[in-house]
């Protein structure tokens, strides 16, 4: 008999999310992913925890800011347009060096858009998050299994790094329904929270801000920083590789994307075109040395994704010039199909 539930991919990252230790969130709604804060406003408080729908995203977030200072394990989730007005408070966070998970299911922009599933956030995620040096982790689900998954990991990482952690996902992600399994997974050893500000008896107080006005405290804070961001680059890379041991050419893509371009590289093997896919699941930190390695085997790269070209900056880096690098993009809400992608892969090889 087995023990997968069928659940809809926001519900299914909210139950993973309380599953992992949860206790605390706030949002705001906006469609693709009002199906998450919903299933939290029933089931967090059934649990003991807490579930508050803010007045607004930037509430939110700086709501999450106190609730981690706390040292509650809290998430919030939101779609695009939310996201932008959380980035100051997400910017915040890690200049404090707060642990949280944060969810965007990508809608179509720019501005106010469309509902429709969409890539087009991940420079907002990589790099352009908000101001100042900092970097989220991201992690890029392509099935509703993996998004419970990597859920679990996300809660750990941003324990591990005390860093807010970003899930990305998109309107097909968080819609559409699977059979999913919450497996009883150990988590690694994290470390003790012993920053968290819950009073000060018996030591000494504990101040969590991210002002610092002298500039070489300022400095050497950055430094710290981004020595973190570089170990995550040595132990958090995740990435998936599909047909890559004869491959000629490779595709790169991840998330819903990535899911199409699998029934397309089928197509393209039974008519005997040698593809192979590279699909990051993590997106920061990036899969730059196995796409580097990749370079010495495959004639050439397409990327593809739900954007007019993104990712395919990251990957155009990782090659460093030494194949070349076709993208196929298919922005606005519209989700590639197979029959595109293979078209294209034929224009590419020609």
């Amino acid at each position: 008999m087995s023990d997968k539930i069928l659940m809809k991919g926001n519900e299914a990252i909210a139950e993973a999310a309380i599953r992992a230790g949860c206790t605390h969130f706030f949002g705001y709604p906006i469609t693709p992913q009002n199906e998450l804060p919903a299933y939290m406003a029933e089931k967090l408080p059934e649990q003991g925890g807490v579930f508050l729908q803010a007045e607004s995203e930037v509430a939110a977030i700086n709501m999450v800011y106190g609730a981690s200072a706390a040292g509650a394990r809290v998430m919030t989730s939101s779609s695009s347009p939310g996201i932008s007005l959380k980035a100051e408070g997400i910017s915040y966070i890690a200049g404090a060096e707060l642990p949280c998970v944060i969810v965007n299911m990508v809608r179509a922009g720019p501005g106010l858009g469309g509902i429709g599933p969409s890539q087009s956030d991940y420079f907002q995620a990589t790099k352009g998050m908000a101001h100042g040096d900092f970097r989220l982790a991201v992690l890029a689900p392509d099935s509703v299994q993996e998004a419970v998954d990597l859920t679990r990991q996300a809660f750990d990482i941003a324990d591990k790094y005390r860093n807010p952690v970003m899930i990305l996902g998109d309107g097909v992600i968080g819609q559409m329904m699977e059979p999913v399994e919450f497996k009883e997974i150990d988590s690694p050893e994290l470390p003790e929270k012993d920053w968290i500000v819950d009073g000060a008896e018996g030591r000494e107080r504990n101040i969590i801000h991210s002002l610092r006005l002298k500039t070489e405290d300022l400095t050497e804070h950055n430094w710290k920083l981004a020595r973190k961001y570089e170990q995550m680059q040595e132990d958090e890379v995740r990435y998936e590789e599909k047909l890559m041991d004869d491959a000629e050419v490779a595709i790169v893509a991840y998330g819903t994307t990535a899911r199409v371009v699998k029934t397309a590289i089928k197509e393209a093997r039974a008519e005997g075109i040698k593809v192979g896919l590279i699909r990051p699941i993590s997106l920061f930190p990036f899969p730059k040395k196995v796409i580097k390695k990749a370079a010495q085997q495959v004639d050439c790269f397409l990327t593809v994704e739900m954007s007019t070209g993104q990712m395919v900056e990251d990957v155009r880096l990782a090659v460093n010039g030494e194949r070349s690098v076709a993208f196929y993009g298919s922005p606005g809400g519209a989700v590639p199909s197979p029959a595109e992608i293979l078209v294209k892969l034929k224009e590419v090889m020609e």
